[in-house]
């Protein structure tokens, strides 16, 4: 494998980490409008814990739109830090060698999901499946991190043995 060809694969491997983090971060947006079409979509029925839970959700977006509008600022933040995150990817897509401490922090913010979602979630009475659903988002993020810093590493020793 060439430098060039391991350079390409770090890129689209971060392209679509960081797609996917924006995407997750932009569907905070329109929270209203997307749970206001599950439930009117009946998706999930109300006899389960899934269900039972996402209705709890719909009560309280439909009560705080309706009453507290203002509150959904804070996704739109929640939302806008997620793309400011992303964009931090600019730096290591340019030079991923020089960069790959923001592929580590990326790392460490992942771990960082699993005490946030274990102490926070409880305190706001969040239920377990959701609580590990949270912590999938840390666990699973990290994988494409791990191997793009291992590519990136070799990237290194590649252009270190070029020189």
């Amino acid at each position: 494998m060439t430098a060039k060809s391991l350079l390409l694969r770090i890129r689209v491997l971060m392209m679509i980490f960081v797609v996917l983090l924006m995407l997750s971060g932009i569907t905070a947006f329109p929270v209203y409008t997307e749970m206001k079409w599950m439930m009117d979509m009946h998706l999930f029925s109300t006899n389960t814990a899934l269900g039972a839970w996402l209705y709890k959700v719909w009560i309280g977006v439909e009560a705080t739109n309706a009453q507290y509008d203002f509150m959904f600022y804070g996704y739109d933040w929640m939302a806008f830090a997620h793309i400011v995150i992303g964009m931090a990817f600019i730096g290591p897509f340019r030079d991923p060698v020089r960069n790959i401490w923001i592929v580590e922090w990326a790392m460490l913010a992942c771990v960082a999901v699993l005490p946030l979602a274990f102490i926070a979630g409880p305190i706001r009475h969040i239920p377990w499946f959701h609580i590990v659903i949270d912590c999938m988002f840390g666990v699973i993020g990290i994988i494409p991190l791990i191997v793009v810093r291992g590519w990136i590493k070799k990237l290194e020793r590649m252009n270190g043995s070029m020189a």
